[in-house]
């Protein structure tokens, strides 16, 4: 050894070298007690239980003949107990592997960073105890934790392969070969094993589980496989055994407090370590800080919206959107220091806008929040604007202000797209608004005690900027004044900023937002937010990492790009649409730090005043082009979406031209600019985008896995219930998120096909949210969210637990007022295509629109051949022309024509037999009741296309067609029977 213990140096003892072996025996040990594990199972277990382990919850031999690992490993002993203490056996060389791999690459081959060897090493770590997690828990005994502990290790094995051939010594050029051949064939595998997964849970293919077994081994092969190519790499590696006593057991000399003096001051926690530490602490508080200001941010105009939702017009409360220039104050600039250096106290104080679920009247709730969103933007412009000198403090706060973002993404994921502390949640809707608070005053109090203890930067950090061109310099305005002269146009900066705040406000404040914009009719329904919200928040997350490269972010190519992927998704739907919307997040994400910093070199009060401004008005705009029909000089916007994402790209383009002669003069001193704050951000950001995108991936997978499969409530008697409900924007009376009153009464009448109309919340008004997805999951539908949100619509929107075959999505004729959608779809009910249509037709102000409006559903209708069901919002009294042109037109029968006491919602059908009619009362979810049908499918169609309206008493309907009892009298939670108070049967 070159040196001596410390015990050694204190006692003249000499270490005793016991024995040593060579490392890649360890390798050894690993591979061969791995494989044995897996291979030994599946021979005892196809041995013993061959029939049994083969079988799964569809089919079993001859259509399965192959086992899968879960299967073979941990549902039958003895190979269940074979696997699992050879597996015991293997945990051991597994852990000293993944710690070896850390010593080799840090301290022998010198192939990786202390920092990223650490990163490895606890991703190593986790990845073998979830191993253990899925091992001893095997999907018998808790199918979710089993497969949750699966994902997380499938998850982490990306990183750790990637970042094992990364750190390869490149020396050993066959090592690194074999790495890249097992890494490629172990993630080319996942795809059709993936694929022929669903074939098996949710088509029901025959032999598709088998075909998934043998993917499924194939990973485990090349799994062991690639850890077992350390051996190549530890042939010069040894482990000892040493005794450091010298043969002198016992002898440990000890300090007069009780510790051994063995070891050295390297065993100490290091300086450096600590700083990380600190920094990661930091890091981390900030970013919650950051996602506490999207959620305020994009819950403001979602409260707002609530007021002219039940005024049908400008309500007033629109004023609060102007809270957003709020920052223009940090022009005085003591009040801006002064926010700057008590930050962590501004940044608790704006937590008034997550408390503000605590009131329960929705006016104090959004006056609330306001002032919360007002104190927290103009705290984070007054910290860009104080380190605007220190060019690595305010890249770092920016990168912290985008992590936010996507953190917002990935909880809004968790949460079927509403947020936990948003003031629209509680308890009782699934809110956890405490539990953020607390976790926000946590966040305040870190940044509080950091800031005292460690300035937000200090003179001997400050930078070089663009008109201090020497550390002498006397140009105070390039160090703290309001202008810099060689940082383009104020006002190009403040369009740029304006424009691409918006831009990730509308659209990507969500990852399911640019979907549903871009949605179109079965079969070309475009991607489902599960999974491929994930490539939105990894797109979000590319951007963001990919924005320190300034050259690029601000060339006129990148520049391009940008617009033809926003083109692409103004113009293109489907698949092709979302591709577009892809590309133009990660454009608007990767260009915002460029833009931020841009702003912050001009003065505040001229820069930040129109910076948000501009932002308002895209608002406005964007409000204008849906809600024409209520808002003055609406014409002017009616249907012009491309106007405004033609006036976004236009304005990021101003910003752009100012942030590249920005970003020239910071390369050109970025050798004297805070180079140690800039690395630790762009490390900590890429770490934390991994933790991201591993996140929405594990929360992907939860969701998928424990979604309720479709089937409808009443096979047997090939029955279904058909429903209409327009629900206001899943807002309820009080402005609470209502999808979860909606799902308990949606499940208890037992609706099958849900016609919901007022849907399209994927608007910055209505906070970008989903809320189908919850239904879809938690009750098991499929969803067809009817025409995109950039076809101008308030939304219709179709759940069905019957597949859907087609669907095309229409927008009626609306010549003068706002636009009508309708979708027309064919179901698979039973084997039997059945064709409904959901549509909401226009205002009683606008009787020529409904007129046209009503004759293209006729002619629909009429135009089919199939059995159907009508479930519509039409405006007009019963036996009124257009209730004839609706039904007589359509060759439709209206469920029951003696119902006199109908205005807006309707259900007409043909070729079935209708068994009852109910009308069950809002329960103030929304101002408009649940209308429901019960019908059968029939042999012969053609018999039942015409209606008879003689109706039996509930006693001579068979119970499983009869509607819940539940409703009568008084009913639960405010949902009774009401018009007639009770259901109405038919014969037919």
């Amino acid at each position: 050894m070159a040196e001596k213990s410390s015990f050694s140096a204190g006692t003249g003892a000499e270490p005793n070298l016991l024995t040593k072996f060579g490392a890649k025996y360890v390798s050894y040990a690993h591979t061969i007690c791995a494989y044995s594990a897996f291979l030994l199972a599946l021979a005892v277990g196809c041995y013993t239980h061959y029939y049994k382990i083969v079988r799964n919850e569809y089919f079993g031999y001859p259509e399965e003949w192959f086992p899968s690992v879960s299967a073979t490993t941990g549902d039958r002993y003895p190979a269940r107990a074979i696997f699992q203490i050879l597996i015991a056996l293997t945990s051991g060389p597994r852990f000293i592997l993944v710690i070896l791999w850390y010593l080799y690459t840090t301290r022998s081959s010198y192939s990786s960073s202390r920092g990223f060897g650490k990163f490895l090493l606890f991703v190593g770590i986790i990845r073998t105890v979830s191993c253990g997690g899925w091992v001893y828990i095997t999907s018998t005994d808790d199918h979710l934790t089993h497969d949750i502990t699966m994902i997380v290790y499938l998850v982490c094995t990306l990183p750790w392969q990637l970042g094992v051939i990364y750190t390869s010594a490149r020396n050993n050029p066959q090592a690194l070969k074999w790495r890249r051949i097992l890494t490629a064939a172990f993630f080319t595998t996942l795809p059709p094993m993936i694929y022929y997964f669903l074939q098996h849970k949710i088509q029901k293919v025959p032999g598709a589980y088998t075909t998934y077994a043998f993917f499924e081994w194939s990973l485990i092969l090349y799994d062991v496989a690639f850890d077992a190519v350390t051996a190549l790499d530890f042939q010069t590696f040894e482990l000892a055994v040493v005794d450091v006593s010298g043969g002198h057991a016992g002898a440990i000399p000890m300090t007069k407090e009780g510790s051994s003096t063995i070891g050295s001051p390297e065993d100490n926690i290091s300086p450096s370590f600590l700083r990380t530490l600190v920094n990661v602490r930091g890091y981390v508080s900030e970013v919650y800080l950051a996602f506490v200001f999207w959620s305020m941010l994009s819950s403001l105009a979602l409260l707002i919206w609530y007021f002219p939702l039940w005024y049908m017009g400008i309500s007033g409360y629109e004023a609060f959107l102007l809270i957003t220039i709020a920052p223009m104050v940090l022009g005085i600039r003591l009040l801006r220091r002064l926010m700057a250096k008590y930050r962590g106290v501004f940044h608790l104080l704006s937590l008034v806008g997550p408390g503000s679920f605590l009131a329960q009247d929705p006016a104090l709730r959004l006056t609330l929040t306001a002032c919360g969103l007002g104190l927290s933007i103009t705290t984070w412009m007054a910290t860009w604007f104080e380190a605007r000198a220190h060019v690595g403090t305010l890249e770092r706060s920016i990168l912290i202000w985008g992590m936010g973002l996507l953190v917002h993404n990935v909880v809004k994921m968790a949460w079927w797209t509403e947020n936990p502390i948003w003031p629209i949640m509680h308890r009782a809707n699934g809110g956890w608004n405490e539990i953020g608070i607390v976790i926000a005053v946590i966040s305040c109090l870190e940044v509080i005690l950091r800031d005292a203890t460690t300035p937000l930067s200090t003179p001997a950090e400050q930078d070089l900027s663009p008109d201090n061109t020497s550390p002498s310099s006397n140009s105070s305005t390039a160090l703290g004044g309001d202008t810099n002269n060689n940082s383009g146009s104020w006002w190009m900066a403040a369009f740029g900023f304006g424009g691409v705040l918006y831009s990730l406000h509308a659209f990507f404040t969500d990852s399911s937002a640019i979907m549903r914009y871009t949605v179109d009719g079965y079969p070309n329904y475009g991607p489902e937010p599960i999974p491929w919200g994930i490539a939105t928040i990894a797109a979000l997350a590319g951007g963001l990492l990919v924005s320190s490269s300034r050259r690029l972010t601000t060339s006129p190519v990148y520049y391009i790009i940008g617009f033809l992927g926003c083109t692409a998704f103004t113009y293109l739907s489907g698949w092709n649409g979302y591709y577009g919307g892809l590309v133009f997040g990660f454009y608007s994400m990767s260009v915002m730090p460029a833009l931020a910093r841009a702003i912050t070199t001009h003065p505040p009060f001229k820069t930040l005043f129109t910076g948000f401004m501009v932002y308002n008005l895209l608002c406005l705009a964007h409000v204008w082009t849906v809600a024409y029909e209520f808002v003055p000089g609406g014409p002017l916007l009616r249907e012009r979406t491309h106007w405004v994402l033609t006036a976004i790209m236009l304005l990021i383009g101003c910003g752009v031209v100012s942030a590249r002669k920005q970003a020239t003069w910071d390369v050109q001193f970025k050798k004297m600019v805070q180079l140690h704050i800039i690395k630790s951000a762009r490390s900590l950001t890429r770490v934390a985008s991994l933790f991201v995108i591993v996140g929405s991936v594990l929360i992907a997978a939860n969701r998928s896995i424990s979604a309720v499969i479709p089937a409808p409530y009443h096979p047997a008697e090939k029955s279904f219930t058909a429903a209409i409900w327009t629900i206001h924007f899943a807002l309820d009376d009080d402005m609470w998120a209502s999808e979860v009153r909606m799902r308990d009464v949606i499940k208890e009448l037992e609706l099958d096909v849900v016609g919901l109309l007022e849907s399209d919340t994927m608007r910055i008004i209505m906070g970008n949210r989903d809320w189908a997805q919850f239904l879809a999951e938690d009750l098991g539908y499929y969803v067809d969210y009817g025409p995109s949100t950039m076809k101008h619509t308030w939304g219709c929107l179709m759940l069905s637990k019957f597949p859907i075959i087609k669907s095309e999505h229409h927008l009626l004729p609306s010549p003068v007022g706002e636009l009508a959608c309708a979708i027309h779809a064919t179901l698979d009910v039973y084997g039997q295509p059945v064709d409904f249509i959901v549509s909401h037709n226009g205002q009683e102000e606008n009787p020529e629109d409904r007129r046209q409006q009503t004759t293209e559903l006729a002619r629909v209708m009429r135009s089919s051949s199939n059995p159907f069901v009508f479930l519509g919002y039409v405006v007009t009294k019963p036996k009124q022309p257009l209730y004839y042109k609706l039904f007589d037109d359509g060759d439709m029968n209206d469920i029951d024509p003696s119902d006199w006491d109908r205005w807006c919602q309707y259900i007409g059908y043909r070729g079935l037999r209708r068994v009852g009619y109910a009308r069950i009362s809002h329960g103030k979810i929304t101002d408009t009741e649940i209308q429901t049908g019960k019908f059968q499918i029939v042999d012969n169609p053609q018999d039942y296309w015409k209606a008879s309206y003689e109706r039996v008493e509930e006693s001579q309907v068979l119970p499983g067609l009869r509607y819940p009892a539940m409703f009568r009298g008084r009913g639960v939670r405010g949902h009774r029977y009401h018009v007639f108070n009770e259901p109405r049967y038919y014969i037919h």
